[in-house]
């Protein structure tokens, strides 16, 4: 149970949040070769329903622990934290266990209000999971509130295996009573993944639960907060993180709830529009793979900053915030760039069949979402959150008014869900700026972090571009179809990113300080060349 920096926490988070993305986008082409396109578009539609009850369950409680066991250590009241942790704990599960009822319940009218009634079976499979991941998250929380990382890490790994392999053959077995019956083989191997996870955290917590005092932690008697209070503290920090999140994650809520209805009113068939809200499904998720380098950033910067707020340290406050947007547009604007750019050989490598113009046309969406994911975990830090979810909502209610109108439309048709997603976010990012520097009193100009990642990225743009198709034109004898793509675009991906960091040391944009908060594994995976010209 070592304590772990911010820099190792988030590494350890990063690593294990790309090698899950990984492992999911392998998964998908697979899912799609056994339940077909229209089916990952029913399985899209119903998974995306179930991240917004999981959200609803599982985002406020998690960060509270996260926050009162960090909060509870920086003053040395251990036992307090511990204390306050099992009582979180119960809530969630006694929430998880509500939640769940609740979805198999309404599993068939949230199916036809949505519009996708071949859902019905997948919502049901999935009840499960939102108890199950409700155990994992109150275990997460705790990890994370002692800064070790490492069990959350572990356990997202474990739970990604074990989902993909039960996934691929229960869709297989189920998939010969038909595409609605089929896409239930998703949803098992989800709950049967959440199972794993949680047992995993529980297994470490029981290794590690009891407090071992060192010397140098201050023993004497601390003034003991009462089970009302610590109950009144995971509430206060709980439910509005719970309702911001929450408004975060409705987008996507939206995009099923209307996207395939205003499709259909622009007069496409019922299946083709549940094909098309499929391609929708498959950009989300690979824009999920860098949100979760983002998430991971989130989720170690949190306890960081609650801390350094508990102890009034307002330094330290300041430099972790610039450190965290600095972080984010370092990761997300070349990675943003890069899907735009390489979106449809990105899309032939993964057999994922048509809809690549989405990428690149949507991949700008990607910044605005790590953005508004680190300002929501800074202003949960600091304890700014509801004027925060009214931006939120007014980001949504716009959003809804752009689909419904663009969507229609049949030249523009899925794309307008891209449109409304980009200004939804803006909007609440633009407010959330303005909340942050006068609640600190300090000047932060997110432009200013911005401008070098966006430059060396250019750069890397069009690099990238030329390096694929000389490639891809010098592979054309290659009898097999799938090499020369898979090549030219794997090698142009290595080229990318040792374009980016090159430039970016060449125009001052990473230092030899930064590099001295890095892992020093992580280091050496630099290319030398690149390390003697960092100053």
């Amino acid at each position: 149970m070592k304590e772990q920096s911010t820099t190792k926490g988030f590494a350890i988070l990063s690593a294990a949040g790309m090698l899950v993305k990984v492992l999911s986008i392998i998964y998908i082409p697979l899912l799609m070769m056994i339940i077909g396109e229209e089916g990952y578009g029913l399985y899209g539609a119903s998974y995306n329903i179930y991240a917004f009850i999981y959200v609803l369950t599982n985002s406020g409680i998690p960060v509270a622990i996260s926050k009162l066991i960090s909060e509870l250590n920086a003053v040395g009241n251990y036992r307090d934290a511990v204390r306050g942790f099992k009582i979180a704990r119960f809530m969630l599960m006694v929430i998880g266990i509500i939640m769940a009822i609740l979805l198999m319940i309404f599993a068939a009218p949230l199916a036809r209000v949505m519009g996708y009634n071949k859902i019905y079976l997948s919502l049901l499979s999935l009840s499960p999971a939102i108890l199950f991941t409700s155990v994992a998250s109150a275990y997460r929380g705790y990890f994370q509130g002692r800064g070790n990382m490492t069990p959350t890490a572990v356990s997202q790994i474990l739970e990604q295996i074990v989902n993909t392999i039960f996934a691929l053959v229960f869709a297989s077995y189920l998939m010969k009573y038909g595409v609605e019956v089929g896409c239930v083989g998703g949803p098992i191997g989800t709950s049967l993944g959440a199972l794993a996870s949680a047992s995993f955290l529980m297994f470490c917590y029981e290794r590690n639960k009891k407090l071992k005092f060192s010397k140098n932690m201050a023993l004497q008697n601390k003034e003991r907060i009462d089970t009302k209070k610590l109950i009144k503290k995971i509430i206060k920090y709980g439910v509005p993180i719970t309702i911001c999140v929450g408004m975060t994650y409705a987008g996507s809520l939206v995009d099923v709830w209307n996207t395939k209805s205003r499709l259909m009113a622009g007069g496409l068939s019922d299946v083709r529009a549940t094909i098309l809200y499929g391609y929708l499904t498959k950009y989300q998720q690979l824009l999920n793979v860098p949100i979760t380098i983002i998430s991971s950033l989130s989720m170690a910067i949190l306890p960081a900053i609650s801390a350094a707020v508990a102890i009034k340290n307002g330094k330290k406050v300041k430099d972790s915030i610039s450190y965290s947007f600095r972080l984010c547009f370092l990761i997300a604007i070349p990675c943003a760039l890069g899907l735009s750019v390489l979106s449809s050989p990105i899309f032939q490598l993964l057999k994922f069949g048509n809809g690549a113009y989405i990428m690149t046309w949507g991949s700008i969406v990607l910044v605005f979402m790590s953005l508004m994911q680190i300002q929501t975990t800074i202003l949960q830090s600091i304890g700014k959150l509801f004027t925060a979810t009214l931006y939120s909502v007014i980001g949504i209610v716009v959003k809804i008014c752009i689909n419904y109108m663009l969507i229609s439309i049949p030249k523009i048709n899925i794309l307008g869900a891209i449109v409304g997603s980009a200004v939804g976010f803006m909007i609440p990012i633009i407010l959330n700026h303005r909340i942050i520097k006068s609640s600190l009193n300090v000047r932060i100009s997110m432009l200013k972090h911005a401008v070098k990642p966006l430059v060396a990225s250019m750069a890397m743009g069009v690099i990238v571009c030329v390096n694929y198709f000389v490639m891809h034109f010098i592979l054309g004898f290659i009898k097999i179809a799938y090499l020369p793509n898979a090549i030219s675009t794997l090698a142009s991906v290595i080229v990318g990113i040792i374009t980016y960091m090159y430039v970016l040391v060449l125009i001052g944009g990473i230092s030899s300080r930064d590099l001295q908060s890095l892992p020093h594994r992580a280091i050496r995976l630099i290319p030398a060349f690149i390390l003697s010209k960092v100053k």
